[in-house]
Parts: structure tokens; C-alpha cells; sequence
């Protein structure tokens, strides 16, 4: 009875064999043939018999276990994704068991999908498909996890398309690798065409401009780290999708390993305004107004959130800056238009509490002159914003400056706006 159980062991590791031998004689004749379907369907018959396979024939079924799913290019994302894994693993079969028999020809093939999908992906963010330019570049990372900077496109370009699942999970894989994206970029202007080239490596460069003498003008230029930008992305993802505390702990970690970068301090001002804490905000903005003070946009912001917590002297200021750095500033010119027509407003509080007495139709007639001043003071900076401005096209200002003329009763005046306004709005 012993005999017997050992011949039918034998028998049926010997049949195991056989069967492994066959299927993967079956991929490699149906990948000779391009017929990827019957490789595909001889490799899962294969990867059920791996794990009783010998060392030679386990490197050469992970190899046409690649070609397979890789398909030449045409295999989906998810069976090229199985194909970049299989590869690796090669690699990492063949470096422990000493024998480097498919590594080369499986480096080949990475540079091959490497050069493929690096094609692909400039070519769908030129035709503006974000979504298949983001996973090209995902994919170039998974096949070359040195070039990081794929990573940061894919997460950067799936932020573009409105996919936070996506990009989120990419910024929090950059952030905990420690990616910076600082690099060297090796520069030299072309004779021939007047224009600048990139070269991958300095004496690719150095080679041109010395020894073919083909460019000039060769420069290192290193480029700025992106480490701030990645934390500041995984803020506003979170702030996006509802979770502000998670967004808030992100930016303030990234402050503290970058406590002097204005970007920062700008993007927690940000998110406290979408929280609703203007007053943190506005501390926020004038904190980085002090390291920036000719900012136009900043000081533009400083005034807006000073508006939303009532300190309007202190908006009033940062409008009128905000102006003498970039006079063609509108939305600044507006807003401090509003805010002497919301002083003039706040007459009429008072105003529709009088009676009819000799004292009340004084008083009545008082604050109403001091409300046509605010308003002539709202009016007379957006008329000095026109002429300093001649080609103004912004309908905003006419309609702000005819609604005013409206309430003063200078219908000339608001009519000429109105029409302006119009104009400007229509296309003309």
C-alpha cells in the first residue's frame, strides 16, 4: 500500500509538471502569434500551477506573464498594472536565486511601457483628457518609483479633473515618501533656433555646447521645492470634501515644518474663512501682509475679511493699497465704493424712526445730506478708477456708478452708466 501511495505521488507531481510546461508553451506560442487572448487565458491557468513551479520556469512564465498582460501597449489599465508588478517580481525572483536570465530583456520591456505611457500622457494633457494623462503618469511612477515627479503630475492633473479620491491618496504618498521635487535642470540655448533646451544630464549639455558646439549660453537651474505645495493640496482636498479639521492638522503641520512660507499662511487663512472663522483669518492674512506688503492680491484679501468682521477702517486701507500697487484693481475700487455707500445706508435707520416735527424734518434732512455725500464719495471713486483707466471694460463699475446716480436723483448720469454698462455686456 506504501508503494502504491508513492507511485501516485510521483504520478501526480509528474503530471503537475507536464501541465505547467504545457501552459506556458501555450503563452509563448500565443504571444509569438500576437495573440494576446490565448496568452491571457493559458497564463491563468498557469498562475494556479506557480507555486509548485522550479526557479528557471517561474522566471519565464512572470516574463510572458508581462508581455501577456502588456499586451504591446493595448492591455487595460488594470492588466498593465499586473504587468508592472509581474516585472518586478522578476526582477526580485531572478536577483534571489542568482540567475539573471530574463532581467535584461525584462528591462528592456519597462523602458519600452516607461517611453509608451510617458507618450500617452503627453499627449492626453494635450488634448486636455485629464483623466488619462493623470494614470499615464501614475503608471510611469509604479514602473520607475525614482521619478517621483509623475506622481506629483498624476496627483496634480486628477485634482484638476475634480477626482480628490484620487489625487489625495497620490499628495499623502508624496508627502510621507518625503518628496520635494527639487532637481538640477541642465539648460543651453540652441544656435540654430534662438531657443532654449533641457538636457537629462549635465555632460549630455556640456557635450553640446563644447564639443559639437551646437548651443550656448549654458546654465544649472534648480528648480524650488514643491514639498509646500503637496501639504497645501492635501489641505484644500480636505477642506473640499467637508473635513476641516483634517484640513486645518494638514496645513498646520505643514507650517510647522515651513513656518516662513507666506503660501501657507494664505492657504489656513483660506480655509478659516471656509470654516467660518473670518477673525483668525484676518489675523492670518495681516500676518502675511507683513512679510509681503506690495502684494496686490493679499492686501485685496486683508480687505475683504476686515469688511466680514466689521473693522472697516482697516479695509478702507487695505483697498486704498491695494490700488496705489495695481490701479487697474476693479473689484478693489468697488468695494471701497460700497463701503461709503453702506455708511450712507446705515442713515436709514435712523432716518425712517422720525416723525413730522420741525426737530425730526431737521434731523431728517441732515442725515440725508450726509447720506448723498457718502453716496457722491462712492460715486467719485469709481469715477476716478474710469478715468485712470480709460479702456475700463468692466460692467460692474458702470452699473455700481448708474445705481448710485439712481439714488441721488441724477437720472442724466445714470442713464449714460447704464447704457455703458450695457454696451460692455453685450460685447460691444
Amino acid at each position: 500500500m506504501k508503494k502504491l501511495m508513492t507511485l501516485v505521488l510521483v504520478f501526480t507531481v509528474t503530471a503537475m509538471s507536464f501541465a505547467q510546461k504545457n501552459e506556458v508553451k501555450a503563452m509563448e506560442k500565443a504571444l509569438k502569434n500576437m495573440n494576446f487572448a490565448d496568452a491571457k487565458s493559458a497564463m491563468s491557468v498557469a498562475e494556479g500551477l506557480k507555486s509548485n513551479m522550479d526557479d528557471k520556469m517561474k522566471a519565464k512564465f512572470l516574463f510572458l506573464k508581462a508581455q501577456a498582460l502588456y499586451a504591446n501597449g493595448a492591455g487595460s489599465d488594470s492588466d498593465v498594472d499586473a504587468a508592472i508588478a509581474a516585472l518586478a517580481e522578476l526582477k526580485n525572483h531572478e536577483s534571489s536565486i542568482g540567475k539573471l536570465r530574463y532581467t535584461e530583456e525584462a528591462n528592456e520591456m519597462k523602458t519600452e511601457i516607461y517611453n509608451s505611457f510617458l507618450k500617452k500622457a503627453n499627449e492626453a494633457f494635450n488634448n486636455k483628457d485629464l483623466t488619462v494623462a493623470s494614470k499615464a503618469y501614475e503608471n510611469i511612477y509604479k514602473i520607475s518609483p525614482k521619478d517621483t515627479v509623475y506622481l506629483y503630475n498624476a496627483a496634480l492633473l486628477a485634482a484638476q479633473n475634480n477626482d480628490y479620491d484620487t489625487s489625495l491618496k497620490h499628495f499623502i504618498k508624496l508627502k510621507n515618501l518625503g518628496f520635494t521635487g527639487i532637481k538640477m535642470n541642465y539648460v543651453a540655448t540652441n544656435k540654430e533656433t534662438g531657443g532654449e533646451e533641457f538636457f537629462p544630464e549635465k555632460s549630455n549639455r556640456d557635450f553640446a555646447v563644447k564639443t559639437l558646439k551646437t548651443h550656448i549660453d549654458p546654465e544649472d537651474r534648480k528648480e524650488e521645492s514643491k514639498r509646500a505645495n503637496v501639504v497645501k493640496n492635501i489641505a484644500f482636498i480636505h477642506v473640499s470634501q467637508g473635513n476641516n479639521e483634517k484640513a486645518l492638522a494638514a496645513i498646520a503641520d505643514a507650517r510647522s515644518e515651513f513656518p516662513e512660507d507666506n503660501n501657507l499662511i494664505l492657504t489656513e487663512a483660506t480655509i478659516q474663512i471656509k470654516v467660518g472663522n473670518n477673525e483668525k483669518a484676518f489675523e492670518l492674512f495681516k500676518e502675511a501682509l507683513k512679510k509681503d506688503p506690495n502684494n496686490a492680491d493679499l492686501n485685496y484679501n486683508v480687505g475683504i475679511t476686515a469688511m466680514e468682521v466689521e473693522q472697516y477702517d482697516v479695509a478702507k486701507d487695505a483697498f486704498e493699497q491695494t490700488l496705489k500697487i495695481k490701479p487697474d484693481y476693479a473689484n478693489a475700487a468697488l468695494n471701497l465704493s460700497f463701503l461709503e455707500v453702506n455708511k450712507g445706508n446705515a442713515m436709514n435707520d435712523e432716518m425712517n424712526t422720525l416723525g413730522n416735527s420741525a426737530a425730526d424734518n431737521k434731523r431728517y434732512d441732515e442725515l440725508k445730506a450726509k447720506k448723498n455725500d457718502l453716496f457722491k464719495a462712492g460715486a467719485e471713486i469709481l469715477e476716478k478708477f474710469v478715468v485712470n483707466n480709460p479702456d475700463l471694460k468692466n460692467a460692474d463699475v458702470y452699473n455700481q456708478l448708474a445705481n448710485i446716480y439712481s439714488a441721488l436723483g441724477e437720472m442724466d448720469k445714470f442713464r449714460t452708466n447704464k447704457d455703458k454698462a450695457k454696451a460692455i455686456e453685450e460685447g460691444n
